[in-house]
């Protein structure tokens, strides 16, 4: 049987038992960790995991054709990654890897209407679902843990607060644009702390209705405005430019582009700052899953490809902070949540859904945690005199704004600690 001798190459490290469709079972790995049991319930789930298994174990997974009767996802993953290069190494495979290497530039190749399409696919999902797993303020990307006791609610607080510092917010009536601003809490948090006036835009037609909808809500709509418009059609100056979350739907091919219109709407005197998903490795290609059911066109840069886009641009790279584990952190909160709704998440779509998405969330996290993934703070200028020469000013505007409304929760004293 094909299968069970591609397992047994490639399993070397656990302890996994599949039961095959015709009720046989086999058991791979050295015998370590948390015994897992996988039963696969059809011959078809078979020889698709023999033609392409980085796509077909996920969609195995959602389709419930694979289904985890000992331990669970999060399990089964682990030792899926921890057994990651035997599979890449194997012979029937690599062809595989060469051609996702090959085409990783043309499948995140993102024009206009491409963009707005793959947009659509993600974020113009049901708001009630977002409402299951996010925060209240609905910021889909990674939080700012800064204490073992933060929770998802005050990470994402935190995370606002160490961006806001970031642009250097200091004097009223700055002219800001948001780039991929979401359901707008970020415009709405620097129009609030920095007095400042905010364009946010969006491709999502979901987003921007919300958007809207709570900058009226808060009074606010005179001095944030949010309109659907792509990057590269937009006109103006602005004093700030910040883009949280979206840089990984660019695409390589773009991102000479993307820097130089930012280098363009850039007052002489501006600051920007990109906060996006990172690779620590060379360039790869996006797994085939998450590119096909999750993030279409979506692309993970490492910064051997970003920053010479940036110096192409003429812009100062000014600040580079690489967050390892927050986003682990911020997914693993989505994923609790999530699984807490599971019942109205299914209401809302169906078991498969939900079972996609799990597979999303955990997947993701232990990208975070084995795979080399990173999030990047990319601070860029136009001048190099444009901020101070230390980054006192960071920690003192932070300090600043905690004392007045935002403390952060200290750690938790251990009961039995000396008093």
């Amino acid at each position: 049987m094909l299968t069970h001798r591609l397992f047994a190459r490639v399993i070397r490290r656990g302890d996994l038992t599949i039961t095959y469709a015709d009720g046989r079972k086999r058991r791979y790995g050295d015998g370590h960790g948390e015994p897992i049991g996988v039963r696969l319930t059809d011959r078809a789930t078979e020889r698709k995991l023999l033609v392409n298994p980085k796509l077909a174990f996920g969609e195995a997974y959602m389709d419930g054709r694979m289904v985890i009767e000992e331990g669970d996802l999060e399990a089964l993953l682990t030792l899926a990654i921890g057994n990651m290069s035997h599979l890449e190494n194997h012979g029937l495979f690599r062809w595989l890897e060469i051609a996702e290497q090959a085409l990783r530039r043309l499948v995140s190749f993102n024009p206009v209407d491409r963009s707005r399409k793959n947009v659509h696919h993600h974020y113009d999902l049901s708001r009630g679902l977002y409402d299951l797993f996010l925060d209240a303020d609905r910021q889909y990307s990674c939080g700012y843990y800064a204490t073992e006791a933060t929770d998802l609610e005050q990470a994402q607080r935190d995370k606002k607060l160490h961006i806001a510092a970031k642009l250097k917010l200091d004097r009223p009536n700055l002219k800001i644009l948001d780039i991929g601003c979401g359901w707008g809490g970020l415009a709405l948090y620097l129009a609030e702390t920095a007095e400042a006036e905010v364009l946010g835009i969006t491709l999502s037609t979901e987003q921007l209705a919300l958007a809207r909808e709570r900058a009226r809500q808060r009074g606010l709509d005179k001095r944030v405005r949010f309109e659907l418009i792509d990057y590269r059609h937009l006109e103006g100056s602005f004093d700030r430019i910040v883009s949280v979350g979206m840089f990984e739907h660019v695409g390589p091919a773009h991102y000479r582009t993307f820097f130089d219109r930012i280098a363009e709407l850039l007052r002489p005197d501006g600051v920007a700052l990109v906060h996006s998903i990172g690779s620590t490795h060379a360039p790869t290609a996006t797994n085939p899953w998450l590119r096909k059911y999750i993030f279409p066109g979506g692309y993970t840069p490492s910064l051997s490809e970003v920053l010479p886009a940036v110096e192409r641009s003429g812009l100062w790279t000014a600040d580079i902070e690489i967050l390892r584990l927050h986003y682990a952190k911020t997914l693993r909160d989505w994923h609790n949540r999530f699984m807490a709704n599971w019942d109205k998440a299914a209401a809302l779509y169906d078991e498969r859904f939900c079972r996609m998405w799990e597979f999303y969330l955990v997947g993701c996290e232990l990208s975070f945690r084995q795979m080399g993934q990173m999030v990047f703070q990319l601070q860029m200028a136009r001048d190099v005199e444009a901020l101070p020469i230390t980054r006192d000013y960071l920690f003192d505007w932070e300090h600043q704004r905690l004392g007045k409304s935002e403390r952060r929760r200290a750690p938790a004293k251990p009961a039995h600690a000396a008093e």
